[in-house]
């Protein structure tokens, strides 16, 4: 059976060409979900809940405005993105600090990622106080500058400009 007769099916309610269409897609679309929300279990989650959303709305697909896949793959986009953006995800990275990132990669089981954690302590630890709580709330903790510049009690600009002096001397420090 060719794909377009699968998908017509799929549109008619059909359980085994949804079985098919599962079977052939979720593996590609579950790595691209966990690409955005970066865990696993997060998003294999988010995938099932993307194929009852497909299910649901079957007859939604046109194929004459792009391939089946591609509709597939920009619905779950769409939902790891939602995610990320929600705020129940921002406040469990909130929870962390920018020690427990850095324990996983020390702590990590494959060579490579040992590898890409050489030195990120002593990098870390090299910068001021200030960078350190800026660095960990924008990039480990996923505030946004706003919200960081509120947990910090200092403006904005502040906030950008501290920023931008400490990834360039992050980038001195990675140079020596």
């Amino acid at each position: 059976m060719n794909l377009d007769q699968l998908i017509k099916r799929f549109q008619n309610k059909d359980v085994t060409a949804f079985e098919r269409l599962h079977g052939m897609y979720a593996e590609n679309i579950c790595g691209v979900i966990n690409t955005i929300v970066r865990n696993d279990a997060l998003a294999q989650e988010i995938c099932q809940d993307v194929f009852i959303k497909v299910w649901n709305n079957a007859e939604s697909y046109n194929p004459s405005k792009g391939r089946f896949f591609t509709w597939i793959l920009n619905i779950a986009r769409n939902a790891a993105i939602d995610q990320v953006r929600s705020k129940s995800y921002k406040n469990s990275k909130k929870n962390l600090s920018a020690d427990y990132f850095v324990g996983i990669l020390d702590h990590g089981s494959s060579t490579e990622s040992k590898v890409d954690a050489i030195g990120l302590k002593k990098l870390v630890k090299n910068l001021k106080e200030k960078c350190i709580r800026v660095i960990e709330l924008l990039y480990f903790k996923g505030y946004t500058q706003k919200e960081a510049a509120e947990e910090l009690d200092i403006p904005v600009g502040t906030i950008k400009t501290r920023n931008r002096s400490c990834i360039a001397q992050l980038r001195k420090n990675l140079k020596l």
